[in-house]
């Protein structure tokens, strides 16, 4: 059996749809086509195409109650397993591996992702031309002027280098990260600053290698870095060029042009439209399906008859039971719609100050169990949406597990999201006197001080998160 993620001992509970439909909610959008696909390819009464309303309901010529028909999620849905647990970085409690056939261009790919944004005409003409400008390597080596040029002659528009500049920042928050890049530098730079850890010191120091001291970079000139950033410690140096060296340094893939990576498709689209946010569920997740009147007419016709023939009845059982499949792949559909937009609003609300501006520091501490409570579900539903999912906005495409953390208490007996303590403690060690740092205890008593309830232990491992050395290791002479 595929993993689930789920225990033995529940997978002995659950009916094989219940598993099935467990398995829809929990892939991405990017997969549920293969599986639509499948599902297709496999009972011939399933049809693509609108349902249509005089569609006869097949449940008439059903003699017995499945009881299966009404899709109550939550009720297997139910593990006791997350009653204590808290969503926090990356966390494996999930199966991990999703793979995702395709043989998508990476052309075709990138103008799936233009279609998110709310472009006029013009602008999406703009935007296409500059996708098709990007080479098999992910690159747009050809000059925006001349770019410019080949809009007004071949499209008839007539645009200036802001306006082309400006649809090209989006499209270069696109996936793969590091797309429609013009050399080298931006590539690595625009992979940077997607990093969900972008306070993290590595990236802080790769930026401004990238940015600064990218000759010397190329050269392997490491001790001119260090002097050229004023920085005496080479591990940080070290460190950092370990995470450069990580970058992909041609995100197209190759030169044919062909997908050969998983791009993360996201599951939301969120737009920020005059202070408005506006949630969608991306088109893929609402597959129009229907049932084929074909299979409907005939068991009508069956039921007219005088049902002596043996064989036809065989073939009508094999037919009801086809039909009884593709009615509730149907509801399954619409329900995990249904579902995945109930978590995803919650969410939103509950993390509305961020997704206003996409700034950090607003994220509020949310568990599972918050989010869980509003939409009067499991903490397990929320799991398997918030584990798979991702969301795209203004300020890039984040996984949803990314919106969950750990909380502080605070004097006031308020909840501060982790990372608020962590960025109050970044800062209080940036500004500390080198000759003399701060031990933990110290940096405990001065983050108590400023109202945060924590532990030295606690002031120990976000400093390590934050890859910040212990005091003696930050001394300076």
């Amino acid at each position: 059996m595929q993993k689930l993620g789920l225990t033995q001992s529940l997978q002995q509970k659950l009916s094989p749809q219940q598993i099935q439909f467990i398995k829809l909610l929990q892939i991405p959008t990017a997969e549920l086509e293969a599986r639509v696909e499948e599902e297709l390819e496999d009972n011939p009464t399933l049809e693509e195409g609108k349902e249509e309303s005089d569609e006869v309901d097949n449940d008439e010529f059903d003699d017995t109650d499945s009881g299966d028909d009404d899709l109550d999620v939550d009720d297997y849905l139910r593990d006791d397993d997350f009653s204590g647990y808290k969503m926090q970085g990356d966390g494996d409690n999930e199966d991990k591996e999703m793979p995702i056939a395709t043989h998508s261009t990476l052309t075709e790919q990138l103008i799936n992702q233009l279609g998110y944004l709310k472009l006029d005409d013009r602008q999406f003409t703009i935007g296409k031309q500059l996708i098709g400008s990007i080479e098999g390597d992910g690159y747009i080596r050809r000059e925006i002027e001349a770019i410019i040029n080949d809009l007004a002659f071949s499209q008839n528009i007539e645009t200036d280098l802001d306006e082309v500049e400006e649809i090209l920042r989006k499209i270069q928050s696109f996936d793969p990260p590091g797309i429609a890049a013009r050399d080298l530098q931006e590539c690595l730079l625009l992979q940077l600053e997607r990093r969900p850890d972008d306070q993290n010191v590595d990236v802080i120091v790769s930026k401004l290698i990238i940015e600064q001291c990218f000759e010397e970079f190329t050269k392997k000139h490491y001790s001119k870095i260090m002097k050229k950033l004023d920085l005496e410690d080479e591990e940080y140096v070290k460190d950092a060029i370990e995470l450069i060296r990580k970058l992909n340094p041609k995100p197209g893939g190759s030169s044919s042009g062909l997908v050969r990576t998983q791009y993360l498709i996201p599951d939301f689209i969120l737009e920020n439209n005059n202070g408005e946010l506006e949630l969608a569920l991306n088109s893929r997740n609402a597959p129009e399906l229907r049932i084929s009147r074909s299979y409907s007419e005939m068991l009508k016709a069956y039921d007219k008859s005088d049902k002596k023939d043996k064989k036809l009845k065989d073939t009508v059982s094999f037919v009801k039971q086809k039909l009884d499949s593709a009615k509730w792949f149907i509801d399954a559909i619409k329900q995990r719609q249904h579902t995945l937009l109930n978590t995803m609003r919650a969410i939103l609300d509950y993390q509305y100050e961020y997704f206003l501006e996409g700034d950090e520091s607003k994220l509020r501490p949310m568990i599972l169990k918050d989010i869980a409570d509003i939409i009067k579900m499991d903490i397990s539903t929320v799991s398997r949406v918030a584990n798979s999912k991702s969301i795209q906005t203004d300020f890039g495409i984040f996984p949803l597990k990314y919106f969950f953390s750990e909380g502080i208490a605070t004097d006031s007996g308020e909840d501060v999201s982790s990372r608020e303590v962590k960025n109050e403690l970044k800062i209080i060690i940036e500004g500390e006197d080198k000759k003399k740092p701060l031990s933990d205890d110290k940096l405990e008593k001065l983050l108590k001080a400023k109202g945060y309830n924590i532990a030295r232990r606690t002031v120990a491992k976000y400093r390590e998160q934050l890859n910040l050395p212990v005091a003696r290791l930050r001394k300076e002479l």
